[in-house]
C-alpha cells in the first residue's frame, strides 16, 4: 500500500485540475494516479461510508475503460459500492446521481485530444466546487495494490432516465416532418440522441460515425467540419444537424444551410425559450445577451462551469427571480430552478448539457414555423468567433497576457492601429480588450490543455473570424516558443 500526497502527485504526474476535473496525458494517468484521485474525492470530501453507492460512467475514448477499472478498485477500497452506468453522456450520469442522491465519477476528457483523458467528480448535489477541489488536492491517501476484480454489469437506469427527461418534456410529434442529421463521430451521446429525436418523430440521418475517437471542440470548429456541415445540408436536404463533443455536454448545432451556430447564441435562445429572467454566463460570451434586453439580470463570471454554477447558486439564494439559467460559449447549458417548457416545470440540472439546447432550438423553430436560421433574426447584430493555438505552454500564455496588460502599446505589434486604441481591459479571466471601434479580442490560457484561447466579437461574422485569424497568426509568429 502506497501513501500518496495529492499535491505532490499532481506535480510529479502532470495530472492536475483544470476547469472540468483532473486531466492529463493518458500516459500520465496510471492506475495509481486515478485511484489516488478517486480516494481523495471520497475521503477528502468525507463521502466514503460503508455501503455508500457511487455512480461511475465513461466516454468512448480508448483509454476510458482502463481508468474506470482503477476508479472502481478505489471505490471498493474506500468501502463503497459501484453503480456502473457504462458509456453515457456526462449530464446523464450527473442527472441520475442527483436524483438518487449519490456521488458520481465520470471518466472523460470531453473535447481534448485522444491521447489525453480526465476524471470529473460530482457530489450528490451536483458538480464539485472550487472549495471541494481544494480539499481533494490537499488530501493524503493510501492506495492499495490492484486485484483483478471485474466491473459490475452495466446498469442502464441512468441512460434511460436521461432519455425520459426529454421525451416526457416535449410533445411526441414535436419533430414530425423534420429531417435531422446527427454528426455522430465518437460522441458517447450519439445513440442516446438518436433515440430521443426518433421518439419525438424526427427522421434521423446518421453522419460520419466512427470507432476512432474524434476530439470535437464546439468552440473551435475545424474547417473540415465547417465544410462538412455545408455539404451535408445541401446534399441531404436536412432541417438541422446536431452533434456534441466527446462526452455529450456541449452541443454543436447547424441550421438548414449547414452553418454551425455559436454556443453563446444557442444559450441565449434556449434561456429565452425556457423563461429565464436571470442568466449566468462567462465573460467570453457575446454581448448580445445584454443588448437583447431579454433578461432582467445577466451575471458574468470566469470561464468554466464551476464559476457559472457558483453564480447560479448565488442568484437563486439571493432571490434571482422566476428562473435561473447558465450557459457557456461552448454551448453547454445549465438548467437552474424555475425554468419551464409549455407550462411544465423543468427539473434543474446544473451541469453542462448538450441535449436540452438542441431540442429547445428545434422546438422554437417548429413552434414558430420557421427555419432554424430565422431564430437569430431579431437578435442584436453582434458576432463572435473563437479558436486556439495548440501546444502553446501556459507559461507563455501568462507572459504574453502580462505584457499586453502592462504595456499600452504592446497590442499594436499584433493589430497595428486598425482597431483603434484600447477603451477597456477586463481581467475577469485572462485579458479581454474592448477597442474604441467596439470590437473585442479576448485571450486566455486553456484550463485543460497547453493551449491559448482567442475569442473575438465584431459587428459581422467575417470580421470576427478575421480578428481571430490575425491574432493567432501574429501571436504564433512573434511569441510561440
Amino acid at each position: 500500500m502506497a501513501s500518496i500526497n495529492i499535491q505532490q502527485m499532481m506535480a510529479d504526474s502532470g495530472v492536475a485540475f483544470g476547469t472540468s476535473g483532473a486531466r492529463g496525458l493518458v500516459s500520465q494517468m496510471t492506475d495509481q494516479v486515478c485511484a489516488a484521485y478517486t480516494l481523495a474525492f471520497l475521503q477528502g470530501l468525507k463521502l466514503a461510508k460503508p455501503g455508500q453507492k457511487i455512480a461511475l460512467g465513461m466516454d468512448l475514448r480508448p483509454s476510458s475503460p482502463t481508468i474506470v477499472q482503477a476508479c472502481a478498485a478505489a471505490i471498493k477500497q474506500a468501502g463503497c459500492e459501484t453503480i456502473f452506468c457504462g458509456a453515457l453522456p456526462t449530464p446523464a450520469l450527473a442527472f441520475y446521481a442527483m436524483s438518487q442522491h449519490v456521488p458520481a465519477i465520470m471518466v472523460t476528457g470531453s473535447h481534448i485530444p485522444f491521447d489525453r483523458n480526465g476524471i470529473k467528480f460530482y457530489r450528490a448535489e451536483g458538480e464539485i466546487s472550487k472549495a471541494d477541489e481544494a480539499a481533494i488536492t490537499q488530501a493524503v491517501v493510501n492506495v492499495a495494490d490492484f486485484g483483478d476484480d471485474k466491473l459490475p454489469a452495466v446498469d442502464f437506469a441512468a441512460l434511460e432516465q436521461y432519455k425520459r427527461r426529454y421525451t416526457d418534456l416535449f410533445a411526441a410529434d414535436l419533430l414530425s416532418g423534420w429531417r435531422i442529421g446527427i454528426y455522430e463521430h465518437s460522441s458517447v451521446a450519439r445513440d442516446c440522441l438518436r433515440g430521443i429525436l426518433t421518439a419525438l418523430a424526427a427522421e434521423v440521418i446518421s453522419l460520419a460515425r466512427t470507432d476512432t475517437f474524434v476530439p470535437i471542440d464546439t468552440e473551435a470548429v475545424s474547417e473540415i467540419d465547417r465544410q462538412r456541415g455545408l455539404d451535408w445540408a445541401q446534399q441531404l436536404g436536412l432541417d438541422a444537424i446536431i452533434s456534441t463533443d466527446g462526452d455529450g455536454d456541449r452541443p454543436l448545432i447547424a441550421d438548414e444551410t449547414g452553418n454551425w451556430l455559436r454556443g453563446d447564441i444557442v444559450g441565449l435562445l434556449c434561456a429565452q425559450f425556457l423563461g429565464a429572467d436571470t442568466v449566468v454566463t462567462p465573460v467570453s460570451c457575446n454581448t448580445a445577451i445584454e443588448a437583447s434586453g431579454v433578461f432582467k439580470r445577466v451575471i458574468r463570471t470566469r470561464i468554466g462551469s464551476p464559476y457559472v454554477i457558483a453564480g447560479m447558486e448565488q442568484a437563486e439564494t439571493n432571490g434571482g427571480g422566476q428562473g435561473v439559467a447558465g450557459f457557456e460559449a461552448n454551448g453547454g447549458f445549465l438548467a437552474g430552478h424555475g425554468l419551464t417548457v409549455a407550462g411544465r416545470m423543468l427539473a434543474a440540472l446544473p451541469t453542462r448539457d448538450a441535449v436540452l439546447p438542441a431540442l429547445v432550438l428545434l422546438a422554437m423553430a417548429k413552434l414558430q414555423r420557421c427555419k432554424l436560421s430565422a431564430l437569430t433574426a431579431n437578435l442584436p447584430k453582434r458576432y463572435t468567433s473563437s479558436d486556439r493555438l495548440q501546444d502553446f505552454p501556459a507559461a507563455d500564455s501568462r507572459a504574453l497576457l502580462a505584457q499586453l496588460q502592462q504595456d499600452d502599446t504592446a497590442y499594436q505589434s499584433l493589430w497595428g492601429t486598425a482597431l483603434g486604441t484600447v477603451a477597456r481591459r477586463d481581467l475577469t479571466d485572462g485579458l479581454r480588450l474592448t477597442f474604441t471601434n467596439g470590437e473585442i479580442v479576448h485571450l486566455r490560457p486553456s484550463g485543460n490543455a497547453p493551449e491559448l484561447r482567442c475569442y473575438t466579437e465584431a459587428d459581422n461574422m467575417p470580421r470576427a473570424q478575421a480578428l481571430v485569424t490575425l491574432t493567432l497568426r501574429e501571436i504564433s509568429s512573434k511569441y510561440a516558443s
